[in-house]
């Protein structure tokens, strides 16, 4: 275990369920620590934690706090190993994720131009078509079969939508599914820690080729065409945004999908509600995003000085993740029934696509995808029941995402 700095004070540290049993009840224990937690990462690895909504909005935009990792003092001691499982979020490479100030809005403001809020709704149909079609795929099944929704909904349309956007050829999804599986999992072996990481800029440096010898009209060529014209973006730059955009386009649209679906069928009574039109299914992504954020934990920033935040000090030279499953039930900001699912909820501003320069610059199409799949998927099969008590759905063990292995459903009788 590496040992925490002196500064950390004196409190222990709360270390992170590397299988995620108990994700509730972590994220509330995190919130009981105070706005600033000191906690272990799988690994043990110490961090600090921000829990509260109010302190998360003003750290994601205190310039104290940066994403170059030769900040980080136990980086610079040498105290973080290569094949730490959680090194491809902790130092993915150089993308916007990874810079601040000009690099950064360098980078993402060509990212932005793909993702404008026009363009996003010009995808709209491409968006409706393949749910259907996805849809259409489930309706084989009978209404008692017991169907894993993940694998055959949730997970499917936003991995074609990501691939569309970014000209990745659908065959290779298979392998890419396994690849970030292993990229966000805390149980990867060691030996496949380097390796996975390795194999994913190799398949994202062969978009990257392909586009360059035939560009398309996608976010990769459209990078490619922007480093030749003048904005100088490296072959690096655009490997690693590649990887950022795939990954996150991807699995923070499937568990919003998911979640949303086991809020539904554990909340009947707002099932009703979104049914029968009084509440729109706008406010169902909305209050899925905020109860059950689709991220748990954001890795990393770090602090060039102290940073004072409530009664304890962030030490400069030390780490910082965002926990946006405390935050997003944070009853300074939501009030006494943070902890409740409630689509009435009103107004309902929370930040769990992030707050500031590093926002998610693909919140919007996730939210469309959502928007259109949902509903659609209610129509076709209005009868949908999960087919376990949710209690029983068994969370993938990966502390930074809210992320389930699968999610079996029973259809029932399907609508045309």
């Amino acid at each position: 275990m590496i040992p925490a700095t002196e500064a950390a004070g004196t409190a222990e540290p709360i270390p992170l369920d590397p299988f995620v049993t108990d994700l509730d009840g972590e994220s509330a224990a995190l919130r009981a620590a105070g706005p600033l937690a000191r906690v272990l990462l799988p690994g043990g690895v110490p961090v600090w934690a921000v829990t509260r909504h109010a302190e998360a909005r003003a750290l994601l935009t205190d310039k104290r706090l940066v994403k170059d990792i030769e900040v980080w003092g136990a980086w610079r001691r040498g105290e973080i190993p290569g094949d730490w499982p959680l090194i491809g979020l902790a130092n993915p490479g150089r993308s916007m994720l990874t810079v601040d100030g000009e690099d950064h809005r360098r980078m993402r403001a060509l990212v932005s131009q793909a993702l404008t809020p026009r363009r996003v709704e010009l995808m709209r149909g491409r968006i409706t078509e393949l749910t259907d079609g996805l849809l259409d795929g489930l309706a084989a099944h009978g209404p008692d079969d017991t169907v894993d929704l993940k694998a055959a909904f949730a997970y499917p349309l936003p991995m074609y939508v990501i691939s569309d956007l970014m000209g990745i050829d659908p065959a290779d999804h298979p392998r890419l599914k396994v690849l970030f599986d292993r990229f966000f999992s805390t149980q990867t072996p060691p030996e496949e820690v380097v390796a996975t990481l390795g194999e994913l800029a190799g398949m994202m440096g062969k978009v990257v080729a392909a586009r360059r010898a035939n560009p398309g009209d996608d976010l990769t060529s459209a990078l490619i065409a922007a480093s030749e014209d003048g904005d100088h973006l490296t072959d690096e730059e655009i490997v690693s945004t590649l990887q950022l955009m795939v990954a996150a386009g991807h699995e923070t649209t499937i568990s919003l999908i998911v979640n949303a679906v086991v809020n539904l069928a554990s909340h009947p009574e707002q099932l009703t509600l979104v049914r029968s039109g009084e509440v729109g299914w706008d406010a169902v992504v909305e209050e899925t995003l905020r109860y059950s954020t689709p991220t748990s934990h954001v890795l990393i920033r770090f602090a060039t000085e102290d940073v004072r935040v409530g009664d304890r000090t962030l030490p400069a030279g030390d780490a910082l993740i965002v926990s946006y499953g405390a935050i997003g039930r944070d009853e300074e900001q939501h009030g006494p029934t943070a902890g409740v699912f409630d689509i009435t909820r009103s107004p309902n501003r929370h930040i769990s696509f992030g707050h500031g320069p590093h926002v998610c610059p693909g919140a919007a199409l996730s939210r469309l995808e959502a928007g259109v799949a949902l509903p659609a998927l209610y129509a076709r099969f209005p009868g949908l029941t999960l087919a376990v008590p949710a209690s029983e759905l068994r969370h993938k063990p990966v502390v930074t995402q809210n992320d389930l292995y699968e999610l079996p459903v029973r259809l029932g009788p399907a609508r045309r």
